[in-house]
């Protein structure tokens, strides 16, 4: 276990246990250099307890890397809460999660991933201040949609050099809230969409409401599209799917795309620009962090917009280093943990 901590960078793995409503939760914490850590917590079955613990250690770097790349006072953190078995009280169960968050007394603040809801992060809050994403700030993913489109604008912008997206094709693959939301307003900025999704009410919808043309799941790939918009699963380009596009850009939202790192240079050897997914979709997080400090949300929605700047600093200087976007994202990051590391470390020795 700590041979895999070392390995995914982490600083603290806590494990929450409370009989009486079932819970079973872990907290992985990346980096509190910058600030306290955040990051969703997951509500899912998993096969194996270590599957879950696997979890939510490798998706702690990439809200470190989210947050700092982001320009926010916080480290990463990600939490698992394995949904039990039969029959059980959700209310009960978040009440305790709330309280094992509580413990750790600001070091860790929670919001909504995967299988949790605003209503759990409302029963959260009962129990503990450091959470978000409850009903007073709303579901993220418009925020995400929004940052989405605005690096989707700063690809095309490098690329193809278009300043519009009036008229490109664009895939979408995966159309829950975030996919929809980025339908919209892709949709509004006049391109044209190819979508896929395994749930056929939703490809319905967006037939309906943005004339858009689908495609089977397992086809996407194979679309001759300008940008191919990831929105569901992760680790979705891979040595199998990379061979297969036939786009210019991938830009989307979903978590954790690159199957292996070596798939970002892969995607840079087929010609394919490739805007880092933690980098793409932080305007949810923007949006949850920015809440949790109280800042007004136009302010929010002005540092969301940023992220379109941020990818071209990272296109550009990948550019120049003539090295994968991906890498050229992560060394920044990392530097910028380092930095703020060794800014604490400082202080603390001045005040000792």
């Amino acid at each position: 276990m700590l041979k895999q901590m070392e390995t995914a960078g982490l600083t603290d793995l806590h494990f929450g246990l409370d009989p009486a409503s079932g819970l079973r939760a872990i907290i992985a914490i990346h980096s509190t250099a910058r600030g306290a850590a955040i990051g969703g917590c997951r509500f899912l079955h998993y096969p194996r307890e270590q599957d879950a613990v696997t979890d939510a250690m490798r998706l702690a770097r990439g809200m470190s890397y989210k947050a700092a790349l982001a320009g926010l006072p916080h480290g990463g953190g990600k939490a698992v809460v394995i949904e039990p078995e039969g029959d059980y009280d959700r209310t009960a169960l978040m009440q305790a999660f709330g309280r094992f968050v509580d413990e750790l007394g600001g070091r860790y603040i929670t919001a909504m991933d995967s299988g949790s809801e605003v209503s759990d992060m409302d029963i959260i809050e009962t129990t503990t201040r450091f959470v978000s994403c409850t009903s007073a700030s709303g579901d993220p993913s418009p925020h995400t949609a929004l940052g989405v489109f605005e690096g989707i604008k700063a690809a095309v912008r490098h690329r193809l050099e278009r300043d519009s997206l009036a008229g490109l094709s664009i895939s979408i693959q995966g159309l829950g809230h975030v996919g929809h939301a980025l339908a919209a307003m892709l949709h509004d900025a006049g391109a044209r969409l190819i979508v896929a999704d395994i749930n056929p009410t939703r490809v319905q919808q967006c037939i309906e409401q943005f004339g858009a043309r689908a495609v089977p799941a397992d086809e996407i790939y194979d679309a001759e599209v300008d940008v191919f918009s990831p929105c569901g699963l992760g680790a979705i380009l891979n040595a199998d799917t990379i061979p297969r596009l036939k786009c210019a850009i991938v830009a989307g939202s979903a978590n954790n795309q690159l199957a292996v790192d070596e798939d970002g240079n892969r995607l840079r050897a087929h010609g394919i620009l490739y805007a880092p997914d933690y980098v793409i979709n932080a305007g949810g997080l923007i949006h949850v962090a920015l809440h949790h400090a109280r800042i007004d949300g136009a302010r929010r929605d002005a540092k969301i917009r940023e992220i379109g700047s941020t990818l071209t600093h990272l296109f550009n200087e990948a550019d120049r280093k003539n090295q994968s976007v991906h890498h050229v994202a992560d060394l920044h990051a990392e530097s910028l943990l380092q930095a703020a590391a060794a800014s604490n470390a400082e202080q603390e020795r001045r005040h000792a």
